[in-house]
């Protein structure tokens, strides 16, 4: 396990929703005067991925101050750099920070993370999400004040949401990616957990992604699979949180069925700190599942730079920081 969390790892699917701790949920409730709407202790317990968006809803709501948001920012690429991670995506859906307006949120989530970066903390980017909910117009909105704006640190575009609530919105959806290809952002989107194979093809025609978090439902389709690993479309796993949502047993869990048949797989944490695991643990898990060594966490390591957002620049030195990793074992 240290030997895991030395290594300079890459997170791509990773939730800054997921990033309040019970402990920080009391004290922003006690600051904003908010009644607890569960004992803290059972806070984290949910019925299915409609409860857990409620809650969410509610605990992101308790944010705010551009203060307050720039802190979590801040606090959490600490936390990631504990467990070693040198580069982070981390996604964010504005629909669910009902405190703050769009731009100051946004613009306190990049201090917070330049602030932290500065100090040697991890490197965190940001890909912003819509909520499947939302309409066509809501989402190009969001484009197009990320082209007009161009937000420190925002790298990408996303969408997510409980797809077996809405059905399937990539058509509508549709011209808000293609105006952000236009803009330059990179293209990623949820699908294939809260919906079957047919998310993930509607993310791969309609939207045009280059990469898809979860898409582990993907194995229920083998020409899908097929055509993902022709593609090199990388699926951003993440184990944890598909047991407790979607797998009711890891024996279950088709990621050994995905890497075997050519599919790039990730691993990555989604809600870490609401999950209560860190990456460098769902490595440890992923490896022990898989038969995994060192030097098969240090690929996917470098699978998740090739799919990152960052610049060419920014890729070769992860890279080079794995590869001098892997050299030092030998």
């Amino acid at each position: 396990m240290d030997l895991i969390k030395a290594l300079p790892k890459v997170e791509l699917h990773v939730h800054l929703e997921g990033a309040f701790s019970a402990a920080r949920i009391v004290e922003l409730a006690g600051k904003s005067g908010v009644p607890l709407p569960r004992p803290i202790d059972r806070f984290f317990e949910f019925d299915g991925l409609g409860e857990f968006l409620t809650l969410l809803d509610w605990w992101c709501g308790l944010v705010r101050t551009e203060e307050d948001a720039e802190l979590l920012a801040y606090d959490f690429a600490r936390h990631l750099s504990a467990d070693g991670i040198v580069y982070a995506e981390v996604i964010t859906n504005p629909t669910h920070w009902s405190g703050l307006p769009l731009e100051p949120l946004i613009t306190a989530f990049g201090a917070g993370f330049g602030r932290a970066h500065a100090e040697g903390h991890t490197d965190c980017r940001l890909n912003l999400s819509i909520l499947r909910g939302q309409s066509a117009e809501e989402a190009l909105e969001l484009v197009e004040w990320m082209g007009s704006r161009r937000p420190d640190r925002v790298v990408g575009l996303s969408v997510d949401g409980n797809e077996a609530a809405t059905g399937r919105t990539g058509e509508r959806f549709a011209p808000a990616y293609a105006r952000a290809h236009e803009l330059g952002f990179g293209l990623t989107a949820h699908a294939g957990e809260s919906s079957g194979p047919e998310g993930v093809w509607d993310a791969l025609d309609l939207l045009h992604v280059s990469r898809i978090d979860h898409g582990v439902r993907a194995a229920e389709d083998p020409e899908l699979v097929r055509r993902l690993a022709d593609e090199r479309v990388t699926l951003n796993i993440c184990l944890s949180s598909n047991l407790s949502l979607v797998y009711p047993a890891l024996r279950e869990h088709p990621i050994g069925l995905l890497h075997k048949a050519g599919v790039p797989v990730t691993i990555n944490t989604d809600d870490p700190l609401m999950l209560g695991v860190t990456l460098a643990g769902e490595m440890d898990m992923a490896a022990e599942h898989l038969g995994w060594d060192i030097s098969d966490l240090a690929a996917a390591t470098h699978r998740a730079v090739d799919a990152a957002f960052c610049s060419a620049e920014e890729k070769n030195r992860l890279h080079a920081a794995v590869i001098a990793f892997a050299g030092s074992l030998t």
